[in-house]
């Protein structure tokens, strides 16, 4: 088989790599996960660095309420030509079937409208609250799986924060942290039980920022365990507080974002949501 600049191993490595690290990924706690260090080709995924736009612009999302403040790209419309590259190659065949080995989950297909994906940053002072994602895809209504999140944060210091956590599923206490260091590559099963964020205000210096690449896989239906059930179809993310630690004003923004998605069509909800930003 032939081989990604991206990696350091031929694809066909790269398929058995996933087989050999299933059992692990599907045992670990509190929902199957795992992340791998120094998986891509170290000089390549440099220059996706060097293209990482400070996000902002007016094509961009912003999100600023009590769950979230962060920046993301849209679409993919803000890579440069080796981000697209790299973007790609995470949506191609063999590493699908890379996935599937790993995850169990056959079938797995990319999503090319980068829908909640693509480039991530979070400065100084940001967070994303402890959340479940949104189980169906916006606009071809298939089932998410999993998340892949690429780091791309150079001689990051623990001092910083911005670790990645996973919270167990009564969400009574974080269960992993994950230092967010370049070229670490993490992943997870999605299901709405399977919660995780950022959720302490990011201290890094000034001059700093706290840089992803997410990407997310489908497939056409899932089991009905993964998800609450008579709540099959979820296109928003739902957030959780921590009980003690996240203020009264998260709780109430959520009982309103709940009250509202119950009652209001969907437009008059992202405007409200766009006017609260």
């Amino acid at each position: 088989m032939n081989q990604s600049r991206f990696l350091n191993i031929s694809h066909e490595a790269l398929l058995q790599l996933g087989k050999e690290k299933n059992k692990e990924y599907v045992s670990n706690a509190p929902f199957p996960n795992i992340y791998f260090d120094d998986f891509f080709n170290a000089d390549e995924l440099k220059k996706v660095l060097a293209e990482f736009p400070d996000l902002g612009d007016k094509q961009d999302i912003k999100f600023e309420n009590p769950n979230e403040v962060k920046l993301a790209s849209r679409g993919e419309y803000r890579f440069g030509p080796n981000a697209t590259e790299l973007a790609h190659f995470l949506n191609s065949q063999p590493f699908l079937e890379f996935l599937s080995n790993l995850t169990g989950i056959p079938n797995l297909l990319p999503d090319p409208y980068f829908e909640g994906g693509g480039f991530h940053q979070i400065k100084p002072g940001g967070y994303l609250k402890i959340h479940a994602d949104f189980n169906k895809h916006r606009l071809t209504g298939l089932d998410r799986r999993l998340n892949v999140l690429i780091y791309l944060n150079e001689d990051w210091e623990e001092s910083y924060g911005g670790h990645f956590e996973l919270w167990d599923t009564e969400m009574k206490g974080c269960v992993k942290k994950i230092l967010p260091l370049f070229n670490r590559m993490a992943m997870f099963s999605t299901t709405d039980f399977s919660y995780h964020g950022h959720p302490d205000p990011l201290t890094c210096p000034p001059d700093r920022s706290r840089k992803s690449m997410a990407l997310y896989y489908y497939t056409n239906g899932r089991p009905a365990e993964e998800v609450v059930q008579g709540k099959e179809s979820r296109i928003n993310t739902k957030f959780v507080a921590r009980e003690g630690v996240d203020s009264s004003k998260m709780k109430g923004y959520n009982s309103t974002v709940q009250l509202l998605q119950d009652l209001c069509p969907p437009i008059l909800l992202r405007a409200w949501k766009n006017w609260k930003r």
